[in-house]
C-alpha cells in the first residue's frame, strides 16, 4: 500500500483533493445541529427546566414531565440514580436550602447532536458545560465546573431524558 501511495507523497493536489473530502466527510458524520433549529431549541428549553426551574429555582415538579421512567444517572462523584432517586436528590439536597445553589450554562457550550433511525430522528445526544454557584453571606461564589452529555429520546413526539452523564467535576479555581 506504501508503494502506491509513493507518487502523491509529495503532490499538493493530493493533499488539497484529501483535506477537501475529510472537510465534507465531517460536515455528514460530526455536525451538530444548527442552533436556530427547532430540535436545538426544544432541547435549551428542556436544559433550562432542568437547570433554572428544578435545580436553580426549586421547582422540581417540573421535571416529572421531561425525565423518562427509566432514566439513568451516572455522576462521577455520586453515583447511579434512578428516577426516584435523581429527583430525591434534587428535593433533599439541592432544594433543602432553595436560593442557596446555582447552576449556569457555560456560554456557547452547548452542542445537540441529532439521532436518525432509517432517517426519522429518534432521539439526540446534548452536551456542554456548566458552572456551579454558592450563596453565602448574600456573597454569590463559584464552588465547581464540570461537563454534561444528555441522551434524549422521542416519546410520543415528547422528549425524554433517558440517560445523563455528569462527569470531570473540578472545584473552582480561587
Amino acid at each position: 500500500m506504501n508503494s502506491f501511495l509513493k507518487p502523491f507523497e509529495k503532490s499538493y493536489l493530493y493533499k488539497i483533493v484529501f483535506v477537501f473530502i475529510m472537510f465534507v466527510y465531517s460536515l455528514f458524520t460530526n455536525a451538530q445541529v444548527d442552533k436556530n433549529s427547532e430540535i436545538y431549541k426544544v432541547l435549551k428549553a428542556n436544559d433550562s427546566i432542568i437547570f433554572d426551574r428544578a435545580f436553580n429555582n426549586c421547582e422540581v415538579d417540573k421535571l416529572e414531565l421531561i425525565i423518562a421512567d427509566d432514566i439513568e444517572f451516572y455522576h462521577d462523584i455520586v453515583g447511579v440514580q434512578n428516577r426516584e432517586e435523581f429527583i430525591n436528590a434534587v428535593k433533599n439536597n439541592i432544594c433543602s436550602n432553595p436560593g442557596t445553589y446555582t447552576r449556569k450554562l457555560v456560554e456557547n457550550s452547548l452542542e445537540v447532536h441529532q439521532l436518525k433511525n432509517n432517517g426519522t430522528i429518534y432521539g439526540a445526544i446534548q452536551k456542554g458545560k456548566h458552572d456551579f454557584y454558592v450563596k453565602e453571606n448574600n456573597k454569590i461564589r463559584k464552588t465547581g465546573t464540570a461537563q454534561f452529555t444528555h441522551l434524549w429520546i422521542l416519546e410520543n413526539e415528547k422528549w425524554k431524558l433517558k440517560r445523563v452523564l455528569s462527569f470531570d467535576h473540578k472545584n473552582a479555581k480561587e
